[in-house]
């Protein structure tokens, strides 16, 4: 069922109180009923004005879990949340800077705000800030689905206060801006991604004024911090069908610019009537079908990199038509520099990713029919705890049209499978150590760190994967004196 059914459904089953408002049911979840009439007793103690605002609302009518809950007041928020601390035996977290409060409810997390207008500077999207009512409040708002509140008086409990017909766009699915797009988006330009993310997770439709002002106010980029940018991007990945939002950066001309490389994916080249195929939208397809069996953010990005260096290694041979041989080469050493554009950690992660880029091939062979036990070896060895989302992820990478043609090569990824689960068992070779180490070497020959050490440890590690010795010391001790005496090297006396 669409969200827009699920929308008409709650609305029908809400009880009206007055045109345009509707009172919510706080059966639906009793911890959160709880937790609003609490809140409702508190604001009627202070004798104050207080709303739900933003992202609960929508998702209350969207049926989507929200835990966290923004409380707009005409007045201190951060009063009033010291008030319902102390009441509830809670510890407030004050951010007085920025006029905020937070504290939790068991599991719910509660933010205190005051009703504010604001305005902004050409060079910065932080604004000045004054006191406001909730309609200058709402007027601030990024999009009408966001601008929905409902209140916490005791006299008007429950009643929605929808200025800008926020109910009805999300019923019919649209993403818009309270006020003049291009003021909103000019004011704070991570709101033009923001409008994509929702787009994407929704699949919600940007309305024309709307996105045409996105395109028109791009520029505004350069004030805007590459790690919020980095933060939608996660979003949208992880959202249920990540290629609606890169579509829509690319076709609003965001994409260009926060991200030349995957940009210069899109298009297809034409020589003597021999064509590639366009990968952006390829890659596209291949985040879609890894978004379909995970949610690991991180396979996500490998997915969204894995050809990354297709346009630099794009060459025509006149036997072969158009080949990216290196690709997955090139594409590795790219992550660390893009991880490092996109404000993104250098860590542990960014390996995962780079690893994922460098052998998304591989496991292609091994899905021929003649493959030897030491090609499947070395890939266990390489791959090791990643062996699983690379296979995932090569799978994915399958995006024919040719229904036969996909089934023929998944049915060969399944023999691939059962080939390395087969040696897997037989050889235990996945992250095994070599049970001859650089220290041993040193010592039994004397030498300090050196090329003929690696040299020896290599070919004890290449011995192993090729089933020349097993993974046993006294095979692999005896090989060590071998590859020495090859090298002319004696042991220490």
């Amino acid at each position: 069922m669409e969200y827009s059914e699920l929308l008409e459904l709650n609305i029908d089953n809400l009880t009206a109180s007055k045109q345009n408002n509707v009172r919510f049911d706080l059966m639906e979840n009793p911890k959160l009923g709880e937790l609003f009439n609490r809140l409702s007793d508190v604001v009627e103690e202070s004798g104050v004005q207080a709303y739900l605002i933003g992202g609960y609302v929508r998702d209350y009518f969207l049926r989507r879990p929200s835990k966290d809950i923004d409380v707009v007041v005409l007045g201190s928020g951060i009063r009033l949340a010291e008030k319902f601390g102390s009441t509830i035996g809670g510890k407030v977290s004050v951010f007085a800077n920025f006029g905020t409060a937070m504290l939790r409810y068991g599991d719910i997390e509660v933010e205190f705000v005051g009703a504010r207008r604001e305005s902004y500077s050409r060079g910065s999207r932080k604004p000045v800030v004054e006191d406001g009512t909730l309609e200058d409040d709402q007027n601030r708002r990024d999009f009408t689905i966001n601008a929905l509140a409902f209140s916490l008086n005791k006299d008007t409990f429950g009643e929605l206060v929808d200025p800008f017909g926020g109910l009805q766009d999300l019923k019919h699915g649209l993403i818009r801006t309270p006020l003049n797009p291009d003021i909103t988006f000019s004011d704070d330009p991570l709101r033009m991604f923001r409008a994509i993310r929702f787009a994407s997770q929704l699949k919600f439709k940007i309305t024309d004024d709307t996105f045409e002002a996105i395109g028109r106010n791009k520029g505004r980029m350069e004030i805007l911090s590459m790690e919020r940018v980095s933060e939608e991007l996660h979003k949208m990945l992880l959202s249920p069908q990540p290629s609606l939002g890169f579509k829509l950066l690319e076709e609003s001309g965001l994409l260009a610019i926060i991200f030349p490389q995957l940009q210069a994916l899109k298009g297809v080249d034409s020589i003597d009537g021999k064509r590639h195929k366009d990968n952006f939208y390829h890659t596209l397809e291949v985040v879609d079908n890894v978004r379909k069996q995970s949610d690991d953010l991180w396979l996500l990005w490998a997915a969204l990199l894995h050809d990354i260096a297709k346009p630099a290694c794009k060459r025509y041979d006149t036997r072969l038509g158009w080949t990216f041989h290196g690709h997955e080469f090139l594409g590795s050493k790219m992550v660390p520099e893009l991880f490092k554009q996109l404000k993104m950690p250098l860590n542990e992660k960014m390996k995962y990713v780079q690893k994922l880029v460098l052998l998304h091939l591989r496991p292609i062979v091994l899905s021929q029919e003649e493959v030897t036990d030491s090609a499947i070896r070395r890939l266990l060895f390489d791959a090791g705890d990643e062996l699983e989302d690379l296979m995932l992820l090569c799978e994915a990478d399958i995006t024919s049209k040719n229904e036969k043609t996909v089934k023929r090569h998944l049915a060969n990824f399944r023999l691939a499978r059962q080939k390395l689960k087969e040696i897997e068992e037989k050889d235990a070779i996945r992250n095994f150590q070599p049970p001859i180490s650089g220290e041993l070497i040193m010592e039994t020959y004397g030498l300090q760190p050196s090329r003929e050490v690696g040299l020896i440890k290599d070919a004890i590690k290449d011995a192993i994967l090729d089933g020349v010795i097993r993974i046993d010391y006294d095979e692999a001790y005896r090989f060590m004196e071998q590859k020495a005496e090859e090298l002319g090297l004696s042991k220490r006396q």
